[in-house]
């Protein structure tokens, strides 16, 4: 079996997880937090980094730092992660879905102000794939409004648009290291905070609301409980393998392009006969490699894919089920709009097997079942 994922390890994660052991200071901020923050913080020339046990916590001190109360408004694709619109529900906001752009499944940019009312708070673009949003317009729209762009970058370390990072481009950006990211420590994440007025208080609800930082800084003598906050610090061990991650960033980034690049070489002649639609990459973006996916003609076509690659020892899966259609999407949201893409292209999505150490012959194994398959459906 050809797995979809699996965790990516470098090579010095469990010299670090000793050492953080051996350093006996195993419930955060101790030294290899502080490592990655200050990696995150030179390398994307950020004011402020903070981990967090996940893109999930990330997002909700977004939301609280963004002053989201009930009845205020958040827009957002449909098309992602419900973590990306619980920690907007959880302040008591509705979320406001928008379709997307069925290129790069990305927010439809052009959609936005006709959802924004006197309600709206914040706008939350999601870099699917690692494909950045047009962050140009969305910045303008929010600066004409007044409006809080929060990135959720989850899939977009390192991406880039016209040069900017993704998740430094918006007052604040999120990232993800869970195991199925190009860069995980198992369960992690980032809030990277590009504006300045959200920094003082962004430690302090990291830290369950005190402003234990500043005491810790020498700023006060003491410290006591100041603001909402709740416990978003990751483990020691979570970082120390984090930053052996982030020692060979560049690494990781550099195979998983070599698979991407090799996936979409090989399955030109299926997309130029018009029976896939390969990834789209606008021209002012540099994606990071995320994930290979392809887009088959309908979701029938789909689910045969899927069980053929299955029978033949590939895993591949399909993603997001958009939110608007769910349960609770009926209750916390609302549409704007007609739903022409959203769905739709969810349904002819299949992502293939993508990983760092992926190799070669797996790749060419995986495209020439997908070959096989579509020469048995006698569309070749």
């Amino acid at each position: 079996m050809i797995p979809f994922n699996v965790p990516a390890v470098t090579g010095n994660e469990m010299e670090y997880i000793v050492d953080a052991i051996k350093e006996s200071k195993l419930s955060g901020d101790g030294k290899y937090t502080k490592l990655c923050s200050q990696w995150l913080e030179d390398y994307f020339n950020t004011p402020k980094a903070l981990l967090t046990t996940s893109c999930t916590h990330a997002l909700e001190m977004a939301a609280i730092l963004a002053d989201i109360q009930p009845g205020d408004e958040v827009i957002m694709p449909s098309y992602t992660f419900v973590s990306t619109a619980n920690a907007f529900v959880l302040r008591g906001a509705k979320v406001v879905f928008i379709d997307i752009r069925p290129d790069t499944m990305n927010l439809d940019e052009t959609l936005i102000k006709s959802a924004i009312t006197s309600r709206t708070k914040a706008i939350v673009p999601v870099h699917y794939a690692g494909v950045t949003c047009d962050m140009d317009s969305i910045m303008e729209i929010a600066n004409q409004y007044n409006l809080v762009v929060i990135e959720d970058a989850a899939q977009a370390m390192m991406s880039q648009y016209k040069g900017r990072y993704a998740g430094t481009i918006g007052h604040i950006g999120c990232f993800s290291f869970h195991e199925t990211k190009n860069y995980n420590c198992g369960e992690g994440g980032a809030i990277l905070l590009n504006d300045a007025r959200f920094i003082e208080r962004a430690e302090i609800i990291r830290e369950k609301g005190t402003n234990r930082s500043r005491f810790f800084r020498g700023q006060i003598d003491r410290y006591s409980w100041v603001d909402l906050g709740s416990s978003y610090l990751p483990s020691e061990l979570n970082t120390a393998f984090l930053y052996g991650q982030f020692q060979q960033a560049q690494n990781i980034y550099v195979n998983r392009f070599k698979s991407w690049n090799q996936y979409y070489e090989e399955l030109k002649p299926l997309a130029e006969k018009g029976l896939i639609e390969l990834p789209v990459i606008p021209r002012n973006c540099e994606h990071n490699a995320h994930m290979f996916y392809i887009k088959t003609r309908d979701l029938s076509e789909r689910s045969k894919l899927l069980e053929y690659l299955k029978d033949h020892g590939i895993l591949a899966v399909f993603h997001y089920v958009p939110l608007h259609s769910s349960e609770a999407g009926r209750v916390f949201s609302r549409f704007l709009g007609e739903d022409v893409h959203t769905t739709r292209e969810s349904e002819r999505l299949t992502r293939l097997p993508m990983f760092y150490g992926l190799k070669a012959e797996e790749i060419s194994r995986v495209t020439g079942h997908l070959f096989s398959f579509y020469k048995s459906q006698r569309h070749w």
